[in-house]
């Protein structure tokens, strides 16, 4: 599993709480508290599956000696009708563990395969696709880890990890020049493992980008692809270059040919649609 694992628990158990409460009372009315049961995880249209390891973590954070057994890996392409996993555990802890392993899997398997069709769009060019944080509040984490499921990178996983100087920092700061200087003064005196990323709207900025130095990488931001690669000529691999804005699954290609490093999409995540599955369970011998 790449993910933190204490920040993944911390995920479910807030899940949790939010979903159950004070207690599952439709299981606890009706259902003994030692029945066990067994569910199978059932696929309901072709996909790329995400949230496999997810989902064992889960049962496994509910009842140590569930037994999961999972019948694919996730990145593995996958049809309709095909099992994902089965679980043999307490009806209570496959019933409290139902829905949010169904939230986690469709969400990520959406998101996993939505970023795989842009991925192979790319397979031509050497340049690879981003995420960006244009994500659901508190659900990054397994956002972001569906993207690299679906052959995406992950850019930075918040405002801590990467300084990157945006439109508004720089209008805020008075320049773009003043905002690379201060940014750079910052990390040599603060944070040094940190890399600075700053955003240019136009030829001219990038030009301005150039004549300072002291960035790590250049995002050309809403260019067009002919803007895009007067840009990256311009740059001449002197820095790494991003481009982002107006991309699309029908348009990326323009922008790759462009011969750009990376390109970031928020839509591989804000625009995903959750896949169809269903979780159903029987009685166990």
């Amino acid at each position: 599993m790449h993910m933190d694992k204490q920040k993944l628990e911390l995920l479910i158990q807030q899940a949790l709480q939010e979903d159950v409460g004070d207690g599952d009372h439709s299981t606890l009315c009706c259902i003994p508290a030692d029945a066990m049961g067994k569910a199978t995880l059932r696929i309901k249209q072709d996909t790329i599956i995400a949230g496999l390891e997810v989902a064992e973590f889960v049962f496994d954070l509910l009842d140590p000696n569930a037994e999961f057994i999972a019948h694919h890996k996730d990145g593995d392409s996958v049809k309709d009708g095909m099992i994902a996993f089965d679980v043999k555990a307490p009806v209570h802890i496959i019933l409290k563990a139902e829905r949010l392993v169904l939230n986690i899997m469709q969400r990520m398997s959406g998101i996993a395969t939505l970023t795989h069709r842009y991925v192979q769009a790319l397979e031509a060019f050497h340049t690879r696709l981003l995420d960006t944080r244009k994500t659901t509040p508190n659900f990054r984490l397994l956002e972001k880890e569906a993207v690299r499921i679906g052959g995406g990178l992950n850019h930075r996983f918040g405002l801590y990890d990467m300084i990157m100087l945006k439109d508004n920092h720089i209008d805020f700061c008075g320049s773009i020049e003043k905002a690379i200087h201060l940014a750079a003064d910052y990390v040599t005196a603060h944070h040094p493992h940190l890399k600075i990323e700053v955003e240019t709207r136009s030829i001219d900025d990038v030009k301005k980008v150039l004549a300072v130095g002291r960035v790590h990488r250049i995002m050309l931001d809403n260019f067009t692809p002919e803007q895009l690669k007067t840009a990256v000529e311009l740059i001449d691999k002197r820095f790494e270059t991003e481009a982002s804005g107006g991309v699309t699954l029908d348009t990326i290609r323009d922008y790759a040919a462009s011969g750009v490093d990376y390109i970031s999409c928020g839509a591989i995540i804000h625009q995903a649609t959750s896949v169809d599955l269903s979780l159903k369970a029987v009685v166990a011998n």
